[in-house]
């Protein structure tokens, strides 16, 4: 079995040596927790392994994801960046095909139009926010990887990060596993693997739309203390399931430090 790391050295030893390849990876939590920050060392572990990476971020501009990672000891400056929202074309082979909400904007319009030529007299609209403008991105992504021997086949090992997934259904929570199904459908394939967040509300600790653990290879979990009660933040991570590994079953404590990034703590 073939595993691939997630950045986190003690993280990889708990999943007795990393992710299966071509698993899907669900990372729960409220906000604050270090789920972005966990998507940034899975990316930046590929980047360094040779793998390339297919970024998608719905919570922030890339550019802050990248003067994050700087802050934690990951430059992903070095490797060459493609965002798909840019009207040229890449001038190199991109290692990192970023697809921000910019980018589903653009895709939305092209299937907007796609619609239009195929049926003038009932137009479909594609939201930047749906289900088939991230697979239609996501599929582009491949293409301009040159990754693609067929449109969303990888010929090389590829990682995906989707942050987060919550987006794409905030607003109908109720279709959560419905559009989880879907994705994982149309571009689930042997040599992606992929890890998605999963937005859990602070209020209730529970997540935005039920269903995306249901379809996950994997799941982990992050969450914090209650800060009025221990005074101070304490955030923690678990292991809930992964496919074909005999992982940690105990909590480890999760620091977050600087030109370090996230460093687990067995407790």
């Amino acid at each position: 079995m073939k595993r691939i790391s997630t950045g986190v050295e003690a993280l990889d030893k708990a999943l007795e040596g990393g992710i299966p390849q071509g698993s899907w990876v669900v990372v729960t939590g409220e906000p604050g927790v270090g789920k972005s920050i966990l998507c940034i060392h899975f990316a930046y572990a590929g980047l360094k392994a040779g793998d390339p990476v297919v970024y998608v971020t719905t919570e922030q501009e890339f550019r802050d994801v990248m003067e994050q990672a700087r802050q934690l000891g990951m430059d992903l400056s070095q490797f060459a960046v493609y965002n798909i929202a840019w009207r040229r074309e890449p001038e190199e082979l991109p290692e990192i095909v970023v697809i921000d909400i910019f980018g589903l904007l653009k895709v939305a319009r092209q299937l907007t139009e796609k619609a239009k030529e195929e049926s003038p007299e009932k137009v479909r609209r594609y939201a930047a926010l749906s289900i088939d403008t991230l697979i239609e991105a996501i599929n582009e992504a491949y293409d301009i990887l040159a990754v693609a021997k067929e449109r969303g086949t990888p010929e090389r090992h590829v990682r995906l990060v989707i942050d987060s997934m919550s987006a794409f259904w905030v607003d109908r929570p109720v279709m959560a596993r419905k559009y989880s199904y879907q994705l994982k459908i149309a571009t689930h394939r042997e040599n992606v693997t992929a890890v998605l967040t999963s937005q859990y509300a602070p209020t209730t600790r529970q997540a935005y739309g039920f269903g995306l653990e249901h379809i996950a290879d994997g799941v982990i979990h992050m969450w914090m203390d209650e800060v009025e009660a221990v005074k101070e933040i304490r955030r923690w991570l678990i292991i809930k399931k992964m496919r074909m590994t005999s992982h940690a079953a105990k909590a480890f404590r999760v620091k977050i430090e600087p030109w370090r990034g996230i460093v687990l703590e067995s407790v």
